[in-house]
């Protein structure tokens, strides 16, 4: 590739990706260099920094028309501003938990590196949101697995750190190898890795071996990537590595990298099975993608009834949470099965809800952890007479984690519901285990909630909050609350800058 060609591109569309990567170079030499008794603070604060930088870049996309560069390989449109807008909101609210947290296990040595190991897994998300190819989706994949897998055993002298990373990496190189396998079967018929051409050649598909070896890739890919999601029954890394990994850490896979999942399913699903016709009905082809319904359906069926039941003998909070993170992903994966012509509106708006009650909940965790030395639930006791704001703050995000009526978590999980049942078959059936799990989510969450409002707390000492989980409790309460009494502000931007938001072959 000469000189000229690379000044031809349309380097602007990187701008977010730049800033971050830039973050990342400075951090790193900064750590290597700063002498060892400056508080690394001052790294966190400067890669915030470049969050909002890059944020405030990528808003300035907006509107931008779909733009591909690197023959293809990126692309900047629609569905790519529009997940990482929740990418880089989520990864900024990340960054102040992390900047706040303190360990007892010999983690400070180690702050600087917590940093920019963060910034390199946010931008493989990011690269993932706008990949075109094959090549570069699995590349920001590995690119967010492997300092996800560090970072979850970063408190070396823990044990349950050290077994969640080791049970982790096992786990994470099962499914990219899965992943990757069924991968290789897309390319070894479609002849090429960018998604565009493999969508091309897909849709004339006919020969029947073809479209079978197709949906044995369909399984392996969706399986591969349900480790990442942690669906069940994919899900046996999730509670051991939430409750080794540091707080930050635990909010992170939570909320950022299961964002990220989704946009990789959603990307290589769409762009690809959404183009192998498998059969005819009525003259119309029905796309591979539709053909396997059946087995997505069940798989979210088991996420939400498994999530849910085994969160309710849950004592260490981040377990339970971790149960928590498995079924709100059957529940997302209940809008995935329908297919419905809301399922872009509700998915998006649902993991933008979850970013905000999920994260806020983990900020009053992490106080909570920091003050009591255990993440044992009965903690909680009496957190209303010792910290209102972080009681009423954690009322508000279990409310919305629970689905009640008045907050964002209702209104994703109406969405979801509705575009369910909006379809020629209704899912009646995914539909019913969505409501019967829902509310076997209100015994352990109102179980927190009995213990905040309802206990004696075992010491009346007050509670002092940090600066930066402080702007996450409130950012958080205050979209949770917004986008639950005012969901428009989240829908009408989303279809004034997102009107073509399934753009990928354009």
């Amino acid at each position: 590739m000469d000189l000229d060609t690379l000044l031809s591109f349309d380097w602007g569309t990187m701008t977010p990706e730049f800033i971050i990567l830039g973050i990342i170079a400075l951090l790193s030499v900064a750590d290597l260099f700063m002498p060892k008794h400056v508080d690394r603070k001052i790294l966190g604060w400067v890669g915030f920094a470049g969050v909002v930088l890059a944020l405030i870049s990528l808003v300035t996309l907006l509107g931008t028309q779909t733009t591909s560069i690197l023959y293809d390989t990126f692309r900047l449109d629609s569905f790519a501003i529009a997940f990482k807008l929740i990418l880089l909101l989520g990864a900024a609210l990340v960054m102040l938990l992390a900047i706040d947290f303190r360990a007892n296990d010999g983690l400070e040595e180690y702050k600087g590196e917590f940093y920019y190991l963060f910034l390199t897994a946010l931008l493989g998300t990011m690269f993932m949101a706008s990949s075109g190819d094959l090549i570069t989706l699995f590349v920001g994949l590995e690119l967010l697995s492997i300092p996800s897998y560090i970072l979850a055993g970063m408190r070396k002298r823990n044990l349950k750190s050290n077994e969640s990373a080791m049970k982790y990496v096992l786990n994470g190189g099962i499914s990219s190898a899965i992943t990757l396998f069924g991968m290789s079967y897309v390319f070894g018929i479609a002849g090429t890795t960018n998604l565009k051409g493999i969508a091309q050649t897909f849709s004339g598909l006919n020969d029947p071996q073809h479209i079978y070896i197709l949906g044995l890739a369909f399984l392996m890919i969706f399986v591969g990537l349900s480790f990442k999601l942690a669906t069940a029954p994919f899900h046996m890394w999730a509670p051991d590595v939430y409750e080794g990994a540091p707080t930050p850490v635990t909010a992170f896979l939570s909320v950022v990298s299961k964002t990220a999942g989704f946009v990789i399913i959603l990307r290589i699903l769409l762009s690809i099975f959404g183009y192998v016709p498998v059969a005819q009905e009525d003259g119309q082809p029905i796309p591979l993608l539709f053909a396997m319904q059946d087995y997505i359906a069940f798989l979210a069926g088991a996420t939400m009834i498994i999530g849910n039941v085994i969160a309710l003998r849950q004592r260490n909070i981040k377990r339970m949470f971790a149960y928590s993170s498995v079924a709100h992903a059957g529940y997302i994966l209940v809008a995935l099965t329908a297919m419905s012509f809301v399922t872009f509106d509700a998915i998006w708006f649902y993991l933008l809800a979850y970013v905000l009650m999920n994260l806020g909940a983990f900020a009053v965790i992490q106080v909570i952890t920091a003050k009591t030395g255990s993440e044992d639930i009965s903690h909680f006791a009496g957190l209303y007479r010792r910290s209102p704001l972080l009681a009423v703050g954690m009322g508000i995000f279990i409310l919305s984690l629970a689905g009640i009526p008045g907050t964002a978590g209702f209104i994703g999980k109406l969405n979801i519901f509705m575009g369910a049942l909006m379809v020629d078959q209704a899912h009646y059936v995914l539909v019913s285990i969505m409501i019967a799990t829902t509310v076997i989510s209100y015994f352990y969450y109102f179980g927190v909630m009995t213990q905040i409002f309802f206990r004696p707390a075992a010491s009346d000492e007050k509670i002092k909050l940090p600066a930066g989980t402080t702007v996450v409790i409130l950012v958080a309460v205050i979209g949770t609350i917004l986008f639950g009494v005012m969901p428009n502000l989240a829908i009408d931007f989303m279809h004034n800058n997102f009107n073509q938001f399934v753009d990928f072959m354009r």
